[in-house]
C-alpha cells in the first residue's frame, strides 16, 4: 500500500487570521488531521525591522495607493525554505496577482507534486516588481476581476490542488472521478431525490437502470 506524505502550504499575509477558518474546516480540515496536508498561516509583520511593522510604501515615480515592500517577503520565502525539516524539499514559491497566468487544473494537478508551495498574498495597490523578478517561479490570478487582496485567490488553489493529494478525498472512486472532471466528462445536469418536485421531473433515462444509456445521455448533454 501506498505511504502519503504531507504537503506543506505556507501562505504569507497580513491577515493570517482570515486563512485559519476556511482551511480547518471540511476537506481540508480532515486532511490535515490525517497528515496528509499542512496549511500555515503567516503574518508578513514578523519579518519587518522597524518598530511600526510596516510592509508597504510610497510608490517611486509617483502614482496613488501603496505598495508591498519587497524585503519582508524576501526574509519570508528564506526563512520559510530553511525551516528544519524541509531542506532538500521540493518547494515552489507563488505570488497572487491580478496580472499573473490564469490559475487551471492542470496547473493544480501539476503543483500537487511539490512538497511545498509557499503563497505570497498582495495587497494595497499591489507588490514592489522586485518580488515578481527574483524570489517567487510563478504567478497566478483567479480571474479577469481585481480583489481586495491575494488571500482567497491562495485559498481556491490550495483547495483545488488539495484535492489532488491522493488521500484528501477519501477514496478511489473521488479520485478518478476528479481525473474525469479534469477531462470534461462530467459536465453534465445531475439530479437526486426526490423524482418529482414542484412537477419538475428527473429525466427518465436517469431511473431506468440501463447503464449505457445512461452513459450516452450524459455524453450528449454536456453543460
Amino acid at each position: 500500500m501506498r505511504k502519503f506524505h504531507k504537503r506543506q502550504f505556507d501562505i504569507i499575509t497580513i491577515f493570517p487570521e482570515m486563512i485559519v477558518p476556511y482551511s480547518d474546516a471540511s476537506i481540508l480540515g480532515r486532511a490535515q488531521k490525517k497528515g496528509l496536508i499542512k496549511i500555515f498561516a503567516h503574518n508578513l509583520r514578523d519579518w519587518t525591522t522597524d518598530k511600526h511593522h510596516k510592509v508597504d510604501d510610497t510608490p517611486y515615480g509617483g502614482g496613488a495607493g501603496m505598495l508591498m515592500k519587497v524585503e519582508p517577503f524576501d526574509k519570508a520565502v528564506k526563512s520559510l525554505k530553511g525551516r528544519k525539516g524541509l531542506k532538500g524539499m521540493k518547494t515552489r514559491v507563488i505570488l497572487t496577482s491580478a496580472s499573473g497566468n490564469l490559475f487551471t487544473q492542470k496547473d493544480a494537478r501539476r503543483l500537487s507534486k511539490y512538497d511545498q508551495l509557499i503563497f505570497l498574498c498582495g495587497r494595497y495597490e499591489g507588490v514592489d516588481n522586485r518580488v515578481e523578478e527574483h524570489i517567487v517561479d510563478e504567478s497566478f490570478s483567479i480571474g479577469n476581476y481585481v480583489l481586495t487582496g491575494g488571500e482567497l485567490p491562495a485559498l481556491i488553489m490550495i483547495d483545488a490542488i488539495a484535492r489532488m493529494v491522493p488521500g484528501v478525498l477519501g477514496s478511489k472512486e473521488s479520485l478518478e472521478s476528479e481525473s474525469h472532471d479534469e477531462e470534461g466528462l462530467l459536465e453534465y445536469p445531475q439530479y437526486t431525490k426526490p423524482e418529482i418536485y414542484k412537477k419538475w421531473k428527473v429525466p427518465s433515462v436517469l431511473l431506468s437502470g440501463d447503464h449505457k444509456k445512461i452513459e450516452e445521455w450524459k455524453k450528449k448533454n454536456p453543460r
